[in-house]
């Protein structure tokens, strides 16, 4: 698609989510560098904006999509290194999909680890060092640094990534945690948006093209708050499944450890599943029974799922 300076690109970016043994796993493909499945909109041959999607989707992983959500619409001026370097505007729809991995079929496209991108996310095995070693100090003086909105920064800092008294961040907060390590400068997207010549700072996660891991951090929030009221997580489970399974994915996506009992005990009074009759033995343990999804409470209740998501430090 041509477009000079002062026309606009519609780009359609595609989300594609996965758990693969255990562990979150986002699509990544090759492109002139490590991105986000994507494509322009062509007004011309796409019927809407998802069908458009659905064929880039397609034609660069070899998916044909089911679960699709549209998840937000990325317009800031300057947000993308296209229009910095004197381009067209470039407008980014992005979405959400759900999917197994097993069902890639194209050389240029890989399942990653989620965390792998944005680190501070995951607190399965307790607060990330990397909080208080590299990011907490960092963020300290970068609110210092204007002494005008000095109380806002801080008020920012403690709300996204939690006060300091506490031990415990809210995981859907993913995209506001990223937006202000963007502003203080703590990612490389910021350093290479602002032409600096400084390093990114270690242990900060693979950066993607454009603002493609931004676009990755809103979809970590949408789905985690989603847990809450529909029912996601088992788009990505199989048909058959134990309940270790399932808390397994629901941790995989919060980035939090759950407390077994109290995880099954939500799940009964959730009402969400129920057994099959069969049991599945895992190496040497005892059998473990299988349960399937009741889909018959779609037409039962408006909110259908778990509970929100906190990410608590495993030692408090």
């Amino acid at each position: 698609m041509n477009a000079g300076p002062e026309q606009t690109i519609i780009n359609l970016t595609a989300v594609i989510v996965a758990v693969t043994d255990n562990q979150p796993r986002v699509l990544i493909v090759n492109q002139e560098g490590d991105g986000l499945p994507n494509g322009p909109f062509d007004p011309l041959h796409h019927d809407s904006l998802e069908s458009g999607l659905r064929q880039w989707v397609e034609a660069q992983t070899g998916l044909d999509l089911y679960y699709v959500e549209q998840l937000y619409t990325f317009g800031n001026r300057n947000r993308d290194p296209i229009e910095i370097l004197g381009g067209p505007r470039v407008v980014s729809v992005a979405y959400m999909a759900l999917t197994h991995e097993d069902a890639v079929d194209a050389p240029t496209a890989e399942g990653r680890d989620w965390y792998s991108f944005l680190p501070w996310e995951d607190w399965r095995d307790g607060r990330p060092a990397i909080i208080d070693e590299q990011i907490g100090p960092t963020l300290a003086k970068w609110a210092k640094q204007n002494t005008a909105r000095r109380r806002q920064r801080q008020d920012r800092v403690n709300v996204t990534f939690g006060a300091p008294a506490t031990a415990e961040m809210d995981a859907v907060l993913s995209l506001e945690r990223f937006e202000l390590l963007y502003d203080a400068g703590l990612v490389a997207e910021s350093l290479r948006d602002h032409s600096s010549d400084q390093a990114a700072p270690s242990g900060m996660g693979t950066d993607l093209v454009s603002d493609h891991r931004r676009i990755l951090a809103s979809a970590l929030g949408r789905l985690r708050g989603k847990l809450a009221y529909r029912p996601v997580v088992f788009e990505l489970l199989p048909g058959e499944f134990t309940l270790l399974q399932l808390q397994r994915v629901v941790e995989a996506l919060s980035g939090a450890k759950l407390h077994k009992q109290n995880f099954r005990r939500l799940v009964a009074n959730a009402d969400l599943v129920e057994p099959i009759g069969r049991t599945s033995r895992v190496g040497q343990g005892r059998p473990a029974e299988l349960f399937r999804f009741r889909r018959e409470v779609l037409g039962e209740t408006q909110t259908i799922g778990l509970s929100r998501p906190i990410m608590r430090d495993v030692d408090h």
